[in-house]
C-alpha cells in the first residue's frame, strides 16, 4: 500500500546518539536550494521506495511554484490513491493507458469513498481524474516520461472513434475528454433573509459573528479565517461623519490580492466581540497554560483559532436544527445573489453599473462565467417560480 510520509524537522545534535553527533550537527549546516518545508508531503511504494516523479511534481507545485498549503494537499491526495490504486493492480505508472484511467474512474462510480463511506459525486470523480491526466502531462514535459496515452488524440479508442463535426458549446478540451463524465452545473441556492436570520439567531459566539462576515461580505472560509486584529480593529478616519463602510484587504484565493467592502455596523459587532467573548477567552486560557491565539480575529472558547472543518460542521448542525440545509459556502452565496438582485435592478433604473463585473470583483472570482452562476440562480429563485405558479393554477382554475 502507498504511503504519505510527512517531512520532519533535522534532529539537533543533542536529540541523537553520540555517535551520530557529528553528522546531525554537518546536516543542520546544509543549506538547500530549495529546501522542502516540514511536512511536506512524500509519497513511498509498498517496499519503502520513494516514488520519484510524484515527489518531483509535488517539490515543484509546492516549492518552486509555492501553491498554497490546500493545494498541495489535494494534489497529494489524488497522486497517493492513483498509485495506491496502480499498486493494487500491479501496474507500472508509466506503462498505463486509456483502459487503466477508465477502469480507475470506473471504481470510483461503482464503490463508495473509504473516508466518507458514501458514493464519490461526479465532480470529485472527473477532479480526480483531471489530476491524473495533469501529472501525467506534467511527466511528458519534464522528460520523465517520452509521450502517454492519457494525452492528446492518443487518448481515445481508435476503434470507437468516428469522424464527426464539433458541436457548438463544446467546452475546453478536458471537458469533452473520454475518460471525463458528463456533469451539468448546479445553480446555487441562497438562503431566504427569513431563513438567514434564524439560522445566525441559532449559532453561538463566535460562529454567528463568522457566519454574519460570509453573508455580509461572501468571504470564503479561508479567507474568513486568515482575518487578524489588525485587519478589522484600526484606527477611525478623521473624517466626519464615519463612512457607512470600509475597505478592508484580503488574501484571495490562490494568494491573490483582493478587497471586500464591510459595513461598519459589522465592524462595531466585531470590536464588541474583541472586547468581550475573545478577551475573555484568552484571559481564561492563559490561566490554564493552554496555547492561546496571538493575532487570528476569531477564535473558540478555550483559546485556540477556529479551524475550518470545526466552523463547517457548527454551520451544518445549527442549519438542521433550523430545518433546512445550510454549508458556509451557501453563506457566500446568499451574499452574491441578494447584491446581485439589488444591482441589478439599480441597473434597470438607468445606474452606470456592471452588476456582474461589481460582484465578480467583491467574490474574489477569477473568470466572470463564474459570477454568472449567481446571475442565472436569481432568473430561477425559487420564491418567484412559487408565486408565478400560484398565479397560474388560480387562473386554470378559474
Amino acid at each position: 500500500m502507498v504511503q504519505i510520509i510527512r517531512k520532519a524537522a533535522l534532529p539537533s545534535a543533542s536529540d541523537v546518539p553520540e555517535r551520530l553527533r557529528a553528522a546531525a550537527a554537518c546536516a543542520a549546516s546544509i543549506r538547500l536550494r530549495e529546501p522542502r518545508p516540514v511536512g511536506f508531503p512524500l509519497l513511498f511504494s509498498n517496499d519503502w521506495r520513494p516514488i520519484e516523479p510524484a515527489i518531483a511534481y509535488l517539490h515543484e507545485h509546492g516549492v518552486q511554484r509555492a501553491h498554497t498549503v490546500d493545494t498541495l494537499r489535494t494534489y497529494a491526495e489524488i497522486l497517493y490513491d492513483w498509485f495506491d490504486t496502480l499498486e493494487q493492480s500491479r501496474i507500472d505508472w508509466d506503462h498505463v493507458d486509456a483502459v487503466d484511467l477508465v477502469a480507475y474512474r470506473n471504481r470510483m462510480l461503482n464503490e463508495s469513498s473509504a473516508h466518507t463511506q458514501r458514493p464519490y459525486s461526479v465532480g470529485t470523480i472527473n477532479h480526480r481524474v483531471r489530476g491524473v491526466i495533469r501529472f501525467y502531462d506534467w511527466a511528458v514535459r519534464r522528460g520523465w516520461l517520452r509521450s502517454s496515452p492519457l494525452l492528446g488524440g492518443a487518448n481515445d479508442f481508435a476503434v470507437a472513434r468516428t469522424d464527426r463535426a464539433p458541436r457548438r458549446g463544446d467546452g475546453a478540451d478536458a471537458d469533452i475528454s473520454l475518460f471525463v463524465l458528463r456533469q451539468f452545473t448546479s445553480l446555487p441556492r441562497p438562503l431566504a433573509s427569513s431563513q438567514a436570520c434564524e439560522l445566525l439567531a441559532c449559532l453561538e459566539p463566535p460562529y454567528d459573528l463568522m457566519a454574519r462576515w460570509q453573508v455580509y461580505t461572501g468571504l470564503r472560509v479561508s479567507e474568513l479565517l486568515r482575518l487578524t486584529i489588525e485587519d478589522v480593529v484600526k484606527s477611525r478616519s478623521s473624517v466626519t461623519p464615519d463612512p457607512p463602510y470600509r475597505l478592508i484587504d484580503v488574501q484571495r484565493k490562490g494568494r491573490k490580492h483582493g478587497y471586500i467592502i464591510a459595513p461598519t455596523s459589522l465592524l462595531e459587532e466585531t470590536t464588541a466581540y474583541v472586547s468581550t467573548h475573545r478577551r475573555g477567552w484568552l484571559a481564561r486560557s492563559g490561566r490554564r497554560r493552554r496555547r492561546e491565539a496571538r493575532n487570528e480575529l476569531f477564535i473558540g472558547s478555550r483559546g485556540a483559532p477556529v479551524l475550518k472543518n470545526r466552523y463547517q460542521k457548527v454551520i451544518q448542525h445549527a442549519g438542521r436544527a433550523c430545518g433546512f440545509k445550510v454549508t458556509t459556502h451557501l453563506l457566500r452565496a446568499t451574499f452574491a445573489c441578494m447584491l446581485l438582485a439589488r444591482l441589478e435592478r439599480l441597473a434597470k433604473q438607468d445606474a452606470s453599473i456592471n452588476p456582474l463585473l461589481i460582484v465578480k470583483i467583491l467574490m474574489g472570482h477569477e473568470h466572470i462565467e463564474t459570477t454568472d452562476r449567481y446571475l442565472r440562480a436569481i432568473a430561477a429563485d425559487p420564491f418567484a417560480l412559487t408565486e408565478a405558479l400560484d398565479t397560474l393554477i388560480d387562473e386554470v382554475h378559474g
